[in-house]
């Protein structure tokens, strides 16, 4: 008898954890910008264009350290299709902030916008148990 109170005492304690729910997946909208090469491209100084990528680099910087811009990167293959911008904001910010950047203001850049649905909090840092903060 004390073998069967045990296993049912045992499946009572490990119920919670047999029947528990997985955390709700939840979706949201990202806006993507896809930097290109813009058609009309002007033809300038490598030292103003050196400036112009500092500034764009720098204006990426300030997006990621504001929380809008979750993932930026340029692509590597060399082609027309320069680069990324995911933004975690609404479409009209998202713009604002895209069309800021210096390299597009220069008309070096141009952007093309889609709306993208995924997980909501990709892209959100989250420190290891235990680690350094």
């Amino acid at each position: 008898m004390s073998r069967l109170l045990a296993a049912l005492l045992l499946l009572l304690l490990a119920a919670p954890t047999l029947f528990a729910q997985e955390p709700e997946y939840e979706m949201t909208t990202y806006q993507v910008a896809f930097l290109k090469t813009a058609p009309n491209r002007p033809d300038i100084p490598k030292d103003e264009a050196a400036k112009i990528q500092a500034a764009h680099m720098a204006h990426i910087s300030a997006m990621a350290k504001s929380g809008k811009l979750i993932l930026a990167g340029p692509f590597a293959d060399g082609g027309a299709l320069r680069g990324m911008f995911m933004f975690a904001c609404g479409e009209a910010k998202a713009k604002q902030l895209g069309e800021a950047d210096p390299a597009v203001k220069a008309g070096r850049l141009v952007l093309e916008w889609h709306p993208w649905y995924s997980a909501k909090g990709i892209g959100i840092l989250r420190a290891a148990p235990g680690a350094a903060k």
